[in-house]
């Protein structure tokens, strides 16, 4: 909706255009969607210009508090130049979109290649507002010899980029037992200490393993901390890791299991974001029998009673999976959309939390059709409320 803006004199004309205007709406409910909004086309890249098979992939959107839209993914665009990850914004709700601005790697002249994620900062943190706008990504040479996980800030609402630090380093990028690559960060702030969870195959006891490591100042990181190890089997790969707050303040933790168990959905339930390593590993199982596979995200709205609802998007299948009992194994129910299943599709959960962003980039190779959409999901209705 568009705000009122008029210069009034004297107290009276203020008080009669408040009670003529009605209240004014926040940024966040000014820019929803007027309705539902079933697998748009936000990019699509060009035809017999060079682009690399799957062209894009692994989508991610986050809604600010100013109410925009943003929204990043892998571009598989010809090199040179070396590749980025560009940002679109929405300002009605995901109905349309424009690109406002590229991260580009100013620091290793490698490209920022794989897995980003956007996270605004719900406080001011290490000399940076609330309302910034951080974006964590793999930055890969072309030969994907190298693997580093690299932290840029916007304070311009995605339009420009400043690198802030390094999470970890790694060797080749490569999902290959034995090799030493770092994947798949994702952000969250806790107690004053920004959390950055991560894929890690640097540990020899593992093929793979979940991590993570704290910064105060956004310069410097922690040592390692394990979240997902698997002590019984080398072969295990946890990947993928996204944790999300609930209303009783635990946090579920999800993520996929390669290697010994096909790459199927699993979650933590922990009161601590720092030892999820303690908490009851569980594989999840919907009401229909199903077990999603690869690449899950999760968030929480508090739609949908006492609990809220906890919302998840696994690659294996286009229907999401909603619990309303704060994780409890036997409540996941699996729910039709109109967004198509993606690898690492992502979600954001919108305004006063009625509706829910599902974007997708499609599949890993070979995929020459992979784009880039958005559904928006009316979730009261979805959930019958």
């Amino acid at each position: 909706m568009k705000f009122l803006r008029a210069a009034v004199a004297g107290i009276a004309s203020l008080l009669s255009l408040q009670v003529a205007a009605g209240p004014v709406a926040s940024p966040v409910e000014g820019r929803q969607a007027s309705g539902t909004i079933s697998n748009k086309v936000i990019f699509s890249p060009p035809s017999n210009a060079g682009w690399v098979d799957p062209r894009v992939l692994y989508a991610r959107a986050v809604q600010l508090s100013s109410g925009d839209l943003v929204a990043t993914w892998e571009n598989y665009s010809p090199e040179p130049p070396i590749v980025y990850f560009p940002i679109f914004r929405s300002q009605d709700g995901g109905a349309t979109w424009s690109e406002i601005g590229r991260v580009q790697d100013t620091v290793n002249g490698w490209g920022l290649r794989y897995q980003p994620m956007l996270y605004e900062l719900p406080a001011a943190f290490a000399g940076l507002p609330a309302g910034a706008l951080l974006l964590a990504g793999n930055s890969i040479p072309t030969d994907l010899s190298l693997t580093k996980l690299d932290v840029y800030a916007s304070t311009d609402g995605g339009v420009t980029w400043k690198f802030q630090s390094a999470i970890a380093s790694g060797g080749e990028a490569r999902p290959t037992n034995g090799l030493t690559p770092v994947w798949e960060p994702f952000l969250m702030l806790h107690n004053d200490k920004l959390i950055a969870y991560y894929a890690d195959q640097r540990d020899p006891k593992f093929g793979q393993k979940l991590a993570h490591a704290t910064t105060t100042d956004l310069k410097t990181w922690s040592p390692v901390i394990n979240d997902v190890a698997d002590t019984t089997s080398y072969e295990a790969r946890p990947g993928m890791p996204v944790i999300t707050k609930l209303p009783n303040n635990d946090f579920i933790f999800t993520f996929e299991v390669c290697g010994t168990d096909g790459c199927r959905v699993h979650y933590r339930v922990t009161a601590d974001p720092e030892n999820v390593l303690a908490a009851a590993d569980v594989a999840l199982v919907s009401d229909k029998g199903t077990r999603p596979v690869s690449s899950p995200f999760v968030v929480w709205t508090p739609v949908g009673g006492a609990n809220g609802t906890i919302i998840l998007s696994g690659g294996s299948q286009a229907s999401i999976f909603v619990n309303r009992a704060l994780g409890d194994p036997g409540a996941w129910v699996e729910l039709s959309v109109p967004q198509p299943n993606a690898y690492s599709r992502s979600l954001a959960v919108l305004g006063d939390g009625s509706k829910v962003a599902i974007i997708g980039g499609g599949w890993l190779p070979p995929s020459a059709n992979n784009q880039v959409s958005v559904s928006v999901v009316d979730l009261k209705a979805l959930l019958k409320l």
